[in-house]
This record gives structure tokens, C-alpha cells and sequence, in this order.
């Protein structure tokens, strides 16, 4: 299985620092979950059914004509390559490492593009993956130019995947409200804004047609009863979401500016986390680990990203742990 950020008790073990004395920093969540709903013993005891209000609920704050509720965007990131002949597939990187290794695994041809080889490639490709703001490193592609790749690609046939898992904060920037478009299939976690990640729920945007295969894939009820009750609730709450965008904007700019003031001036980010390249940025991630700080470490390129402290004293350990370390590198 691909690294990914979350592994917080494999660190446990690895420093021998105790669970409760950890700040875990190491994904890009929202510190701060939205409140649990009464669950009414209906939605445990009974099988899921689609059309509840979940995914109305998921039309009106996503702006999408059509969505499929998912288990977790991952769900659909395995799955969304089988539907496909063999084909080049063309990824915008760096990017979340599960997009390739599910389009490379599904018997595609792969290449890793920049955004300077993405225009040269792709009336060649027969997708094009790329995510947006981007995990890690934060990186925007404007909308305009996203819609303009689409329409070259859907001319043949050919797919845009837009992965938005990190797009809450800043929605003016989706194309969710044009995945009814044939070829344009948009990504949406719920679990990062809503800081409630441990529900797995994501959502597909795409043509219908699209949508009634993925669904035959995955089969019925791969979103639980209790999660479709606490989704609608948190989806409908527009003032607890205005909440928590100002505060993770107000978050973000903290952290961006404390790493600044500690010579690690951030080279990306988004509302969500800050990233970091630096040649050392395996010694920051271990520094940090041995005083039960964890961070996310990426080695090509070297980088590390940290997620969003959750208050003032979480805040104030992170930065005096950047003063020592800034300390020990002059």
C-alpha cells in the first residue's frame, strides 16, 4: 500500500512517544470535525437507500447537476480506471500518489506531466488526471484553462479528471457545476473540510451515463446509513461551513507565516496545509518527530506539508519546535 499522511500510531512506535502526546499534523484535514447528529436507530438497523436527501443535499452544496455518493473518493480513484480501455493517461504532478498507481494498475500507459509538457501532450492522451489545489504542493490550475483542456479532450472522446478534494475552501474555483459535461468527471471528499474524514464519504460528478456505470462497480449500499444522516446534516449547514472557512483560512495564513519566520518559507499550500520543499526535509521531519510533532514527509521531490494546528497552544508548540530547529541549522 501507497504512504499516506494519518499513521499516527506507526509512529508511536517508531519514536516511542505515547499516543496522547502527539500533535499529528501529517494530513491535510480540518482540525475541527463538524458536530455528530442524533443518528436515529433506523439508519443502523435498516439498509441505505439512495435519494434520501443525501444527495440532494450534495447537488445543492456542490452546485453539481448529478452526483454519486461514494465510500471515500479513493472508492472511485480504483475504480473510475476499469472503466476505461487501455489508454495514455497523462497525470499533472507531483500529485496524490493513488491517482497513477490506480490508472498504472488497471493496465494504462502512464506519464507524469508538468504543467509545461500538459498543452505539447494532450491531443495525445486519453485522460488527463490532475488535482486541484493540488495535494501537495497546493498548486491551482485556473478554471478557464481547465475547461479549455476539457473541451479539447471531450472533442475525442477523452477524459478530465479533476480530483477536488481540497476545494471547499475556495469553490469559485471548481468546474463541478459543468460535470454534467460528457468527458469531465470531478472528484469531491467530504471528510477534509468537514474535518470528518473517519466516515469515508466522497462524491462523483460526472454525465449520468457515467454515473450508472461507476455505481454498477461498486455495487449497492457502499455508503452507510449513519454517514448518509450526518452528511445531509453537515451538507445543509451553511453558517457552521462559513465558520470554518474563515477559520482555516485564518489558520493557514498563521502557519504560513510561522514557518516563514522559522527560514522554512512555504513553496505551496492551500486553506488546508502548508508545503515546504527543502533538500532537508527528511532532518525537519524527524526533528520534529522526536518531539512528538508529525508532519508529512515526500521525497521526490524533498518536501514536507503540515496540516493545520487546531488551537493556540497546538500553534505555540509547533512554532517553539521551529525555533529549536532553527536554532540547530544556523
Amino acid at each position: 500500500m501507497l504512504e499516506h499522511g494519518g499513521r499516527l500510531l506507526r509512529a508511536v512506535h517508531q519514536y516511542g512517544i505515547a499516543r496522547e502526546h502527539w500533535l499529528d499534523l501529517s494530513s491535510g484535514i480540518a482540525p475541527w470535525a463538524f458536530p455528530i447528529p442524533p443518528i436515529p436507530v433506523e439508519a443502523w438497523a435498516r439498509l441505505p437507500e439512495t435519494e434520501d436527501g443525501l444527495e440532494a443535499a450534495a447537488r445543492r452544496y456542490y452546485g453539481a447537476s448529478q452526483v454519486l455518493p461514494v465510500a471515500g473518493s479513493q472508492a472511485a480513484i480504483q475504480a473510475l480506471p476499469l472503466l476505461r480501455a487501455s489508454g495514455r493517461v497523462g497525470v499533472l504532478g507531483p500529485c496524490y500518489a493513488e491517482h497513477p498507481h490506480a490508472w498504472q494498475r488497471a493496465g494504462h500507459q502512464l506519464l507524469e506531466l508538468d504543467e509545461t509538457q500538459v498543452e505539447a501532450a494532450l491531443d495525445g492522451l486519453d485522460v488527463l488526471v490532475l488535482v486541484n489545489p493540488n495535494n501537495p504542493t497546493g498548486r491551482r490550475v485556473p478554471r478557464e484553462q481547465l475547461l479549455a483542456w476539457h473541451a479539447r479532450l471531450a472533442a475525442r472522446g477523452a477524459w478530465l479528471l479533476v480530483d477536488e478534494a481540497f476545494m471547499d475552501n475556495t469553490p469559485a474555483d471548481s468546474v463541478v457545476d459543468c460535470s454534467a459535461r460528457p468527458g469531465l468527471i470531478v472528484l469531491r471528499s467530504f471528510g477534509k473540510f468537514f474535518g470528518l474524514a473517519g466516515v469515508r464519504l466522497g462524491f462523483v460528478a460526472a454525465e449520468h451515463s457515467l454515473l450508472l456505470r461507476l455505481a454498477e462497480l461498486l455495487g449497492p449500499w457502499t455508503v452507510n446509513g449513519p454517514t448518509r444522516v450526518l452528511a445531509q446534516v453537515s451538507l445543509a449547514d451553511q453558517a457552521a461551513q462559513r465558520a470554518q472557512t474563515e477559520r482555516c483560512a485564518a489558520a493557514s495564513k498563521r502557519l504560513a507565516a510561522m514557518l516563514h519566520s522559522a527560514g522554512l518559507t512555504p513553496t505551496g499550500g492551500c486553506d488546508l496545509f502548508q508545503y515546504v520543499r527543502s533538500p532537508g526535509a527528511a532532518h525537519l521531519h524527524d526533528f520534529l518527530a522526536r518531539r512528538g510533532i508529525l508532519v508529512r514527509l515526500f521525497e521526490q521531490p524533498a518536501a514536507v506539508r503540515l496540516g493545520l494546528p487546531a488551537s493556540l497552544a497546538d500553534e505555540q508548540r509547533l512554532a517553539q519546535a521551529l525555533a529549536a530547529y532553527q536554532k540547530e541549522m544556523v
